[in-house]
């Protein structure tokens, strides 16, 4: 099995993995779990069902049922201990992605205050199927909250622990090759988590990474053709579309932002700052806008 095959995205057989998820301590949700859920949130309760779960109605309560929102690689569930939401991703057992997760889930790393991956409740290795299951608290997408936009103050805190994580990940020689705002998630109690780490690369001290074929959501010109010559930098070009749009979301124009922004865009990669330069212009420039603008909604 060559290197793609392993990192390339599987879609399980759900069932066949229930019971060994519930010997764990997680339970796959289930047509009744969807049912609650909407009758616990909707006045118009189960009329308000997905067409993929009515279609499951007459399997009974107790039958799975996927999300129909997320990959086959994905499903929703419940951590039996204290009830709480999980979600569970399921990857090739020798997958990079993998890799990057048990590190970054593992104590001390773990614990570490700059470490902003999104919480890992278990990782349940099935070597004989060649698969592996990421157990994740499920968190937010939706990044501003029903009330709407926080005031300036919290929301740059949001961006400096993505620009913290990133500098965090790049310590360790960790490249995400995907940073963007859809793999941003939030506790609603000012917590933010970086997810999906398909395309991450963990490289040696002094391994040069060239990838073909690389995708992400935000590209940077040098990468249009299909090839990656410095991860790290693309990481920050990525994480400079990130602020932009998160500004753009949330109806903020900083121009001290801005100005940090800009040289994260620079064409030329060598050009651009590393995210550690960026994380200190960013801290330089938080008592440079005041405690009065800070507190702007």
């Amino acid at each position: 099995m060559d290197e793609e095959d392993v990192n390339c995205r599987v879609s399980p057989h759900w069932p066949d993995y229930r019971n060994l998820l519930l010997s764990k301590g997680f339970r796959l949700d289930t047509v009744r779990d969807v049912k609650q859920y909407y009758c616990d949130h909707f006045a118009d309760g189960v009329n308000r069902l997905p067409s993929l779960t009515r279609a499951r109605l007459s399997h009974g309560d107790d039958a799975l049922c996927p999300d129909a929102g997320l990959r086959d690689n994905l499903f929703r569930g419940t951590c039996i201990r204290n009830g709480a939401k999980v979600v569970i991703k399921a990857v090739h057992c020798r997958s990079r992605e993998l890799e990057v997760i048990r590190f970054l889930s593992t104590s001390p790393i773990r614990d570490h205050q700059m470490n902003h991956c999104i919480p890992v409740l278990d990782l349940v290795v099935v070597s004989d199927d060649d698969l592996a299951f990421i157990v994740m608290e499920e968190w937010s997408s939706q990044l501003i909250a029903d009330g709407g936009p926080c005031c300036l103050g919290l929301f740059l805190g949001a961006l400096r622990q993505c620009i913290e994580h990133t500098v965090f990940m790049h310590m360790h020689r960790i490249a995400h090759l995907d940073i963007s705002l859809r793999n941003l998630v939030t506790d609603y109690n000012g917590r933010y988590a970086c997810i999906d780490y398909e395309l991450s690369r963990r490289l040696e001290l002094g391994q040069r990474a060239s990838i073909v074929g690389f995708r992400a959501t935000e590209v940077p010109p040098e990468c249009e053709n299909g090839e990656c010559r410095d991860p790290f930098k693309v990481d920050v070009w990525a994480l400079a579309v990130l602020m932009l749009r998160a500004c753009k979301m949330c109806g903020y124009c900083v121009p001290e932002l801005l100005e940090i922004i800009k040289p994260m865009l620079n064409e030329n990669p060598d050009d651009r700052p590393t995210a550690f330069a960026v994380l200190k212009a960013f801290d330089r420039m938080i008592p440079l806008i005041g405690d009065h603008r800070l507190q702007v909604r």
